[in-house]
């Protein structure tokens, strides 16, 4: 019987009214609207940039200032020491080369203020160091020699962890050697090392195109053989030098050193061995000769040193340097 009902309507919707038209008033009062805020952000990225560069401004200048007054400090302060007793100390490590902390140019200037400054009782060398160029050892050794006859004053050496080679060519000018047991001492040799690489070029074919004016011109070149010419004399100038090294030895320690077949011959000894081959007197510390031989238990250090501003200042150097050499390169790639 539900068959007869009419079927039912459907929902009525709701009409769709078109939007209005946007007045070209509201049309401009959103643009202003848009270019105010930005102008407010534009304003805003320029005082937010404004303060950084004046805030990194005012950290260099603060950098410099700092750095100023760093130097100023070192320099009015560097190199003084009290007039009263005291041991001056003078710091050997590492290689003995040029432009090093162990270089004969520093060592001399070391030794110089040390000896002359009338309050240092003696000068200790403190040693830690492999050696390194004969010559700058051997600058280093007569340098001492002529200002303990001038000033009438001793050297000590103290060595730590090592004194060998050059170094030990520098210990030879004290009136004392003092070391730990344990230290390394010796190697009283001379070297001359290098690589040969004839029989790979051979085998990979290379052929070595080395033009000389001079017979010996090419000598220890490492691509060319080495002839048993110029291996003689390469061989006897070592020699020459090795009985330099003898003879210093020999002069400094004198009667305490007990020669053996191979005292020269390159070895080194531990420090309890060196007491007893004479290579060294004593066993004893920095703060023993100081207090118990030098009798000046205050020490001053007349070590030469960068400091820290001088560091700082050498790399910010090197920077600018750097920067400017890569400036001009691209100036030039781009002409």
């Amino acid at each position: 019987m539900n068959d007869d009902l009419p079927p039912p309507l459907p929902d009525p919707q709701p009409a769709v009214v078109p939007p209005a038209p946007t007045p070209a008033s509201s049309q401009a009062g959103g643009y202003e609207q848009l270019l105010v805020q930005f102008a407010a952000s534009y304003l805003a990225d320029r005082r937010s940039e404004r303060r950084w560069r004046v805030f990194f401004r005012l950290i260099w200048l603060a950098f410099f200032v700092f750095l100023a007054w760093v130097l100023f400090f070192s320099q009015r302060h560097h190199g003084q020491a009290p007039n009263t007793p005291h041991t001056a100390l003078i710091e050997l490590r590492g290689e003995i080369a040029v432009d090093t902390e162990a270089s004969a140019e520093l060592m001399l200037s070391a030794l110089k203020n040390a000896f002359e400054d009338e309050g240092a009782k003696a000068v200790v060398l403190r040693i830690n160091s492999p050696g390194g160029s004969p010559v700058q050892a051997g600058i280093v050794y007569d340098e001492i020699q002529r200002l303990k006859a001038l000033h009438n004053k001793k050297v000590y050496a103290v060595v730590e962890e090592i004194c060998a080679s050059g170094a030990y060519y520098i210990a030879a000018a004290a009136d004392e050697i003092y070391v730990d047991k344990a230290s390394v001492v010796g190697s009283i040799g001379v070297l001359m090392d290098g690589f040969g690489f004839t029989g790979l070029m051979d085998k990979l074919g290379v052929e070595r195109r080395l033009l000389t004016a001079g017979r010996n011109k090419g000598m220890l070149d490492p691509y060319t053989p080495l002839s048993s010419e110029q291996r003689g004399y390469a061989q006897a100038m070592l020699d020459q030098i090795h009985q330099q090294f003898i003879a210093v030895v020999r002069e400094g320690r004198g009667k305490r050193l007990k020669e053996t077949p191979e005292i020269f011959s390159g070895l080194f000894w531990s420090g309890e061995q060196a007491v007893k081959l004479g290579l060294a007197d004593d066993l004893g510390s920095l703060d023993y000769v100081a207090r118990e031989v030098v009798k000046a238990e205050e020490v001053i250090d007349y070590t030469p040193r960068d400091n820290l501003a001088e560091r700082v200042a050498k790399r910010f150097g090197a920077a600018m340097g750097e920067g400017a050499v890569k400036a001009l390169r691209a100036t030039a790639q781009l002409r």
